[in-house]
């Protein structure tokens, strides 16, 4: 069942839309980095440097993103896809997996330097430690309203915006670590600071990481009830089985389906392809579905084996 016609996506996808917002939180958190990194150093404070660190992930996931997205949208058109025939969409998903593994990284080395900090009593520098921590939180309250609002609807983005909410949540810990340190010279304050952001970085990081990977190995989306949908699909008049069913998603607010679906000889085969498109349309939200439709008497598809 052929014609004229495009399934070519009339909006930019989730990603695409908050391009620019992500190049800016780039650029804004990459001068920053080097800003917190010679202070970090100079300071000798593990929060701040700990905070840094982040920071460089916050780049290299930034920067990931923004190519992820350039890619997919340079070959997202049929006429430039080549060998892949999904565009390049699927990049984005990959650049959050590796963003979330370098948060695993980062957030594992600073909790060994604070266990190895945490018996010592490093100089640290506490009034240049609050400033660079104060101008860091500035930054980063910027960047994390900037990209708020794409965190809801693209993974990508959300991969970049929960690590600016890290280091957002780090410069207060860092600020309230330089307080304390210029009030009270308890040295032990940062190295603890340090060791709270690296705990609270992981079961995000874990979330994010798992999202990714449910996506990469094209799992349903966990909302969609496959039985439920099957059923439906069986109960549309004419449909007298179902089989071959799948549903995944190929990015953030993509998804697609394939299916077989079984008629007896008096349906209305075009009737039948159009209420199941009405059903994943308007039921579960899924634009992109293809469909065979089968005659009840046909045969070759139990000879598939997987």
């Amino acid at each position: 069942m052929s014609g004229d016609h495009d399934h070519g996506a009339g909006a930019l996808r989730a990603g695409a839309r908050y391009q620019k917002r992500l190049a800016i939180s780039f650029a804004l958190i990459f001068v920053f980095f080097v800003v917190e990194a010679v202070g970090g150093v100079l300071t000798n404070s593990l929060a701040l440097l700990s905070d840094a660190g982040h920071m460089l992930t916050d780049v290299v996931g930034l920067g990931m993103a923004l190519a992820a997205i350039q890619l997919a949208s340079r070959h997202s058109r049929r006429s430039d896809a080549g060998q892949h025939t999904f565009g390049m969409y699927r990049l984005e998903i990959l650049a959050a997996f590796v963003n979330s593994l370098l948060l695993f990284g980062v957030a594992i080395y600073v909790l060994i330097e604070a266990a190895r900090r945490i018996t010592g009593d490093a100089e640290v520098l506490g009034l240049p430690m609050l400033i660079v921590a104060t101008l860091g939180l500035v930054v980063n309250v910027i960047a994390f309203l900037l990209l708020r609002q794409g965190s809801k609807e693209s993974l990508n983005v959300e991969g970049a915006y929960l690590e600016v909410l890290a280091d957002t949540l780090g410069s207060v810990g860092v600020i309230v670590a330089a307080i304390l340190l210029e009030l009270f010279g308890w040295s032990w304050v940062d190295p603890v600071v340090g060791a709270a952001i690296g705990l609270w970085i992981l079961p995000r990081t874990w979330r994010l990481g798992s999202q990714a990977v449910r996506i990469l190995l094209q799992a349903a989306p966990p909302e969609i009830d496959l039985s439920a949908l099957e059923a439906e699909l069986s109960a549309l008049p004419g449909v007298v089985g179902v089989h071959d069913l799948h549903v995944w998603t190929l990015t953030s607010d993509m998804e697609n389906a394939s299916a077989h679906l079984v008629v007896d000889a008096t349906a209305d085969s075009h009737g039948v392809l159009d209420q199941a498109r009405v059903l994943f349309q308007d039921r579960y939200e899924i634009a992109h579905a293809t469909l065979q439709v089968e005659p009840a008497d046909h045969t070759g598809c139990d000879e598939v084996s997987w």
